[in-house]
Formats: C-alpha cells, sequence, structure tokens
C-alpha cells in the first residue's frame, strides 16, 4: 500500500506551560482572594511546591498582592497589572488556540485528501482529542469513512456515533490508522508502529514534530 504524504513546511504553535499555568493561578485568584495555595495547585494540577513557586513570581511580578487575614491565613489579589496580565494570556490563549484549529484542519485535508485520491481507505483514528473531532470532518469531506477511535483507557464507548474502544482493532477492520492524539502523542505511535507498516500510518507533520520534541526532552 503506497501512502506517501507530501508534508507541509508548518510548525505547531508554540504552547507555553508556563503561560498556562500563570493564567490558571491568575484565574483562580480573580475567582476566590481568599483561596489557598493548596487550592491553588489542585487547580494548576501541580505539585503544591511548583503553586508556591508561581505564586511567588507573580507577587515579585506585581500582579499579584498579598494581605493577612484572620487565622493566620492570606488572601491574594490581582493587581491592575495582575489584570492586564491575565487579559494578555488570555488572549494569547485564544489566539493559540484557534491557530492549531486551523493548521491541524489544514493538514489532516492534506493527508486525507492525497490519501482518498489514491484508494478509498477505511480509517481508523488513534486518540481521543480535540483533533478527534477535526480530522473526523476532514474525513467526511474526503468521503473516507472512520471504522472506530482507538484510546487506551477510555470510559465513553461512541464518540460522533463512531465506536470508541480501549483495544487495538484488529488490521481487518480498518486500512490506514491516522494519529489524533495530542497527549499521548509518542506512547500511541509507538503502539501502532508496533502492530502495523509504516505506510499504513498517517501523522500530521506537527504531531510528527511534537513527538520528536517530546522524545528529545526525555
Amino acid at each position: 500500500m503506497n501512502t506517501q504524504i507530501k508534508h507541509t513546511n508548518l510548525d505547531p504553535p508554540k504552547v507555553s506551560k508556563e503561560s498556562q499555568l500563570t493564567l490558571e493561578l491568575l484565574q483562580a485568584i480573580e475567582d476566590n482572594e481568599d483561596v489557598s495555595q493548596r487550592h491553588l495547585a489542585q487547580q494548576m494540577g501541580v505539585a503544591l511546591g511548583l503553586a508556591n513557586s508561581y505564586l511567588k513570581r507573580c507577587v515579585k511580578k506585581g500582579w499579584v498582592k498579598v494581605s493577612t487575614a484572620p487565622a493566620n491565613r492570606y488572601l491574594y489579589y490581582l493587581t491592575p497589572n495582575g489584570f492586564a496580565e491575565k487579559a494578555r494570556l488570555t488572549a494569547n490563549f485564544f489566539s493559540t488556540s484557534f491557530a492549531l484549529f486551523r493548521q491541524s484542519g489544514d493538514e489532516y485535508t492534506l493527508l486525507l485528501n492525497q490519501l482518498a485520491e489514491q484508494q478509498n481507505a477505511r480509517l481508523l483514528l488513534v486518540g481521543l482529542s480535540d483533533l478527534t473531532e477535526i480530522a473526523l470532518m476532514r474525513a467526511l469531506q474526503a468521503k473516507l469513512p472512520v471504522t472506530a477511535v482507538y484510546q487506551p483507557g477510555v470510559k465513553r464507548s461512541e464518540f460522533f456515533n463512531i465506536e470508541v474502544t480501549n483495544k487495538m482493532p484488529h488490521i481487518d477492520q480498518f486500512d490506514v490508522a491516522v494519529l489524533t492524539s495530542m497527549e499521548q502523542t509518542a506512547e500511541l505511535l509507538q503502539v501502532v508502529e508496533q502492530c502495523l507498516p509504516s505506510s499504513t500510518i498517517l501523522v500530521p507533520p506537527m504531531l510528527r514534530r511534537m513527538n520528536f520534541r517530546n522524545l528529545s526532552q526525555e
């Protein structure tokens, strides 16, 4: 099966984890000035020590003000500069999200249209994420049937009336696997590469580069 795909030269939009965590911290403080550092850590999904480090940084930057309260508690307030920084980070987040949606849509369109020109392939979408819906829509536009979505540990059974399975389907049930995962890119790509010939695996260039970047950081 020949499914060689021309890759684009687009780079994935750069999303800073530091910016995301800072935004989550500022949002949590705006929502509740009486928030504890432990609750901040839970909101940010990080260890207490890391949350404390981000809080100290925001105080040093002049984005957050701290005052004492009864019972050895602390109250946290966003300063005018803090509100401005939160607005900037929010705007950047939405801009990045739109850029990601647009680029991923372009890349799936290119991949699937080229595949449709070569064969009427049945698709397995590998990974359940925001990209799955984009890939599904592009598959419908290319008139390529999607047989299932594969996601280990998944609890749901369907996605837009497509079966969702936590077990890798038998190769007889599909012709081409299309990677649609953002959180487990490297792990899922490794699974399908062990089960399938490379010619039956399609990976958008942006996810391929994300995978290489993640591996280089390990």
